[in-house]
């Protein structure tokens, strides 16, 4: 008997040792409540406690809106127009809708306004520089609009513009441009500096990019940063605990379940459990301790989905 048991516990010893690494990992992914519609190439933002999704690659101009304390999805109101590859914004309670293609491939400079109280959209002074496949978010009550592609239809050349929206005044000004002009780029805010992170070139996601650059609005300067481990474009990223975290996107060889977080206190990148369905396209929201990735296309190209994988911290 007294065999028996230094034998068990010699047993759940080795066991515990084993589970060990698993138990060390931090969060994890669990399934949420899919799209009404298959969607890629979207704007994705909170605002009034839900998540908006807007627009999408041959998809109708209607939202989409997530309800966080229902745990489900219904349609609102639709916009002006279709639109793809735009950014959005979450702001004052208040969804802003910044650029994108309509018309097919035509670079937009429409700012749009959507209040989720009156249901209502509204058209705001038109940004500067029309452009699609850029991004956008806020600091300090503006909204920073970078990079992306155009304003002339069809070239598909970058421009390096970087405007901010004041809504007070509502106006547009213009700031130092980015210093490495991309697009299908991912930028998020930390301690009232912008990042603007991956991306690629011309619009080939043959030539993505890893760098990372930090905007001050202080000096209205960009500065290098730790350039993102995994090169990368068409992806999405939202601040979770402080740190950057960003998902998805694609390349030639197809698209990427890598989960990467940086922190710009330190200015390192760690990796995070992988994505469970590797997409691009897609949009990312963090609220409540949870990052919610919604849509995005499973393989390179024109796919979409109704993919919404949530991480837990």
């Amino acid at each position: 008997m007294m065999r028996l048991r230094m034998a068990m516990t010699a047993f759940l010893a080795s066991g515990l040792a084993a589970a060990a690494p698993a138990l060390a990992q931090t969060g994890g992914w669990s399934k949420g409540a899919p799209m009404i519609d298959a969607r890629a190439e979207i704007g994705m933002a909170e605002a009034a406690g839900k998540i908006f999704v807007v627009g999408g690659y041959n998809s109708p101009p209607e939202l989409l809106i997530y309800d966080l304390k229902t745990e489900q999805w219904r349609r609102g109101a639709a916009l002006p127009r279709a639109v793809h590859h735009p950014a959005a914004v979450g702001l004052n309670g208040k969804l802003y809708v910044i650029g994108g293609y309509v018309d097919g491939w035509g670079p937009s400079d429409d700012l749009l306004e959507y209040d989720p109280a009156s249901g209502r959209w509204q058209k705001l002074a038109p940004m500067p520089t029309a452009r699609g496949a850029l991004a956008a978010a806020a600091i300090d009550g503006r909204i920073h609009a970078v990079g992306g592609v155009g304003p002339r239809r069809g070239d598909r050349k970058n421009t390096p513009a970087h405007e901010v929206y004041d809504p007070a005044p509502r106006q547009w000004t213009s700031r130092a441009p980015i210093p490495t002009p991309r697009d299908h780029l991912a930028v998020a805010a930390v301690g009232g500096r912008l990042y603007a992170i991956a991306g690629r070139v011309d619009g080939s996601y043959a030539r993505n990019l890893a760098a990372n650059e930090m905007y001050d609005p202080a000096t209205d300067r960009w500065e290098k940063k730790a350039p993102i481990p995994t090169a990368r474009s068409g992806i999405a990223a939202a601040v979770l605990d402080g740190r950057i975290v960003v998902v998805g996107g694609e390349a030639t060889s197809g698209t990427f379940q890598e989960v990467e977080a940086y922190d710009p206190a330190a200015d390192r990148w760690t990796a995070l459990p992988a994505l469970p369905t590797p997409r691009h396209g897609l949009g990312a929201v963090a609220i409540g301790g949870r990052l919610h990735v919604i849509g995005g296309g499973p393989t390179p190209g024109g796919s979409s989905s109704t993919a919404h994988e949530i991480y837990r911290r």
